[in-house]
């Protein structure tokens, strides 16, 4: 257990201080709304010159910008500013966070995690571990950000699996006696974030012993039905490629032979309950174009019993219902749901995923998209020769069998709510001696 209990560690905080407006301070993760340069542009407006996270992180919208490497150098100037100006006080204390998000309010923890617990590999067994596939051309861009940054701002959500919710109990029972850290609206109808201090030695060990007792060996077979040899403790949710590349700098400074308590050891993340009411997994659906021939070849595959169905969201309800391993497929023809008999993973976009990755090589006219909702998914996979696969929701039993068992899930298997709702930078934390 002593790895577990010494994954998560009180960070040392650097957040605003109270003079600051919060609701200029505070912009959405860096890699939403990509595609949408008029709400980057918003937020330039709201901010204009006041101090803002928005200086010191690199919207990827930006990312193949002619100018990219003076946008980053440009971030770590204005880190070691605000540092000189004194606009960052330090608290050594986790921050409990209370967020609305489109289906409530979701309690968080904001802690830091060492990265030698942490892997992104798929077949890690270390206590932290990644949720989907990392995909290594992406990380280059985040790994040139954070190399020569003085600071970093977490956006990374990170799962842990309590349903009777014993890691925060203490916490809540100590919440009316707690400072507050920020309260503050968001920008661009994000909703309201409010933060809390937790600086007490007692709530903070609490915490902690709770957090580990989640994967003792009699907890762990109970849960999941396996051994307890290398168990999971922690699932990156949001901000995989971020973490990864926290973890390439941390390679880099060990190699180099760095001290084993350096700041750059550690990252700072939010944790949230996989439980937590307001968290909900959207499914994603797969649209494959120049489809001929998938839909057989793929039920043939899966061993498949077929049922007929009128629409998508009739598609959607039969897949969500499945006691087995099921999903649907729309094509002009008709909508069947399939029923997979001999399946090759624990979930159903598992086994479609590693089915697609081995028949589109070989079919290089067919093309892929990944589709949100099912109407949708229906209008567009009824033309000729296309083929649209409805996937059910991950339950959360099975998120975090899934990752112990499978490894990563699938690329584009989940979405964790809606772009709105992503987390917004708040705090910062040194990484730098």
């Amino acid at each position: 257990m002593e790895a577990q209990a010494t994954a998560v560690r009180v960070p040392r905080v650097l957040l605003p201080r109270p003079t600051i407006d919060i609701a200029r301070w505070a912009v959405i993760a860096c890699d939403q709304f990509t595609a949408e340069p008029d709400y980057w542009a918003d937020v330039e407006r709201i901010v204009g010159d006041a101090p803002s996270t928005l200086r010191m992180i690199l919207p990827e919208l930006y990312l193949h910008a002619p100018d990219v490497s003076q946008r980053v150098a440009a971030c770590q100037d204005t880190m070691r500013r605000y540092e000189s100006e004194g606009l960052l006080e330090p608290h050594d204390a986790f921050v409990y966070v209370e967020r609305q998000v489109s289906r409530g309010v979701q309690r968080g923890l904001l802690v830091e995690i060492d990265l030698d617990s942490y892997d992104f590999q798929p077949h890690a067994r270390t206590p932290i571990r990644a949720t989907e596939g990392t995909v290594i051309d992406r990380l280059p861009p985040r790994v040139a950000v954070r190399r020569d940054a003085d600071l970093e701002l977490p956006h990374v959500l990170v799962l842990y699996d309590d349903p009777d919710g014993t890691v925060l109990a203490a916490v809540e029972a100590a919440r009316p006696s707690l400072s507050p850290a920020y309260d503050a609206d968001l920008m661009a109808g994000s909703g309201h974030v409010r933060g809390f201090l937790i600086e007490d030695p007692a709530v903070q060990a609490a915490t902690v012993a709770a957090l580990t007792a989640l994967v003792t060996p009699e907890a762990y077979a109970r849960r999941y039905g396996l051994p307890a040899d290398a168990p999971l403790l922690l699932a990156v949710g949001d901000g995989n490629h971020s973490l990864a590349a926290a973890a390439i700098i941390w390679a880099e400074h060990k190699a180099a032979g760095a001290d084993p308590d350096h700041p750059a050891r550690y990252a700072l993340v939010e944790l949230v309950n996989l439980h937590d009411p307001s968290l909900h997994f959207e499914p994603i659906h797969r649209l494959v174009t120049h489809a001929r021939g998938l839909g057989d070849d793929l039920i043939a595959a899966v061993g498949g019993v077929l049922t007929p169905v009128q629409d998508a969201s009739s598609a959607l309800d039969a897949v969500a219902q499945s006691s087995g391993q099921a999903f649907a497929l729309i094509r002009e023809e008709g909508i069947v749901v399939v029923e997979a008999t001999t399946p090759t993973h624990q979930l159903a976009v598992g086994t479609v995923q590693a089915f697609l990755d081995g028949w589109l090589p070989a079919h290089p006219d067919a093309e892929a998209d990944y589709i949100h909702e099912a109407d949708v998914l229906e209008r567009l996979a009824r033309e000729p020769e296309a083929l649209g696969i409805v996937l059910p929701a991950i339950a959360k039993d099975d998120f975090f069998a899934s990752v112990a068992v499978d490894g990563p899930f699938p690329r584009k298997t989940f979405s964790m709510g809606h772009g709105q709702d992503k987390r917004f930078y708040l705090e910062c934390r040194r990484i730098r001696p």
